[in-house]
C-alpha cells in the first residue's frame, strides 16, 4: 500500500521538487498525473487551489505546498540529511524575486513589462548563487540539500528560456552545479513519463530507493 498519493505535473518546478525529496526519503507514493486543462476532480475535492503538488495521505491529510511536502517527506526518512541544508533566506529569494522575474522573461506574452530586463535581473540572482557555489559545490554546503532540490528546478527552467544564450554566461560553478542535477539518478528517476490519471487507472508509483543508486 503506498504511503500517499501525490498530484504532480511532470514539467511543473513546483512538484519536481517534491518528487525530489518524496523519492530521496523513500516515501512510496501513487503517483497522479494530472493535465492542467483537465485537472481530476479528486484533486479539486482534496486541495482547492487546484495546483500541484497535492500530497494526500491515507489519514485524508492533505499537504499542498511543495515546500511543506519537501519537509514532511524527509522528516519521515533523511538519509542524505537535506534537512540540515535547508536554507530559508535562499528558497525564499528563490520563490519570490527569482520566480517574479523567471515568470515574466519566460512568458513575455503574459505579462506588461520588459522580457530582456526580467531576464538580466534573473541573471543578477544566478550571479550570486554563482559566488555561492565557488565555495561549496552546492548551496548549502558540500552535498546536495533540501535548498539544492527548492531552487534547481527553477534554474533549469531559466535555463531552457533561451539555452544558447544561458551556456555564454560567465556563471561557472552554476553550470557545474546545474549539470550535475541535470545529469543525476534523482533527476532521471523523477522525470519518467506517465499518463495522465483517471480514475480507475491501474496505479503508477513514485518510489524512492537506497541513496548510493541516486
Amino acid at each position: 500500500m503506498p504511503d500517499a498519493v501525490l498530484y504532480s505535473f511532470r514539467r511543473c518546478p513546483y512538484a519536481m521538487r517534491a518528487r525530489l525529496a518524496l523519492v530521496v526519503s523513500g516515501m512510496i507514493c501513487e503517483l497522479r498525473e494530472v493535465r492542467l486543462s483537465a485537472k481530476p476532480e479528486a484533486m479539486i475535492s482534496a486541495s482547492a487551489k487546484g495546483t500541484v503538488p497535492v500530497l494526500v495521505l491515507p489519514t485524508d491529510t492533505v499537504i499542498d505546498q511543495s515546500i511543506d511536502i519537501m519537509r514532511f517527506a524527509l522528516g519521515q526518512r533523511d538519509p542524505e540529511r537535506w534537512l540540515e541544508r535547508d536554507d530559508n533566506d535562499l528558497i525564499a529569494r528563490n520563490d519570490g524575486a527569482f520566480k517574479h522575474h523567471l515568470d515574466r522573461y519566460k512568458y513575455p506574452e503574459r505579462y506588461d513589462g520588459n522580457q530582456q530586463a526580467h531576464r538580466d535581473e534573473g541573471l543578477m540572482i544566478l550571479r550570486d548563487l554563482d559566488d555561492l557555489l565557488a565555495s561549496s559545490g552546492q548551496l548549502s554546503g558540500n552535498s546536495r540539500g533540501l535548498t539544492d532540490a527548492a531552487v534547481f528546478p527553477f534554474v533549469r527552467q531559466f535555463a531552457a528560456v533561451d539555452r544558447a544564450w544561458f551556456d555564454t554566461q560567465d556563471l561557472p560553478h552554476l553550470h557545474t552545479w546545474l549539470s550535475g542535477h541535470l545529469e543525476s539518478r534523482l533527476f532521471a528517476a523523477i522525470m519518467e513519463r506517465a499518463a495522465p490519471w483517471t480514475p480507475g487507472d491501474a496505479p503508477v508509483m513514485l518510489q524512492g530507493t537506497e541513496p548510493d543508486l541516486l
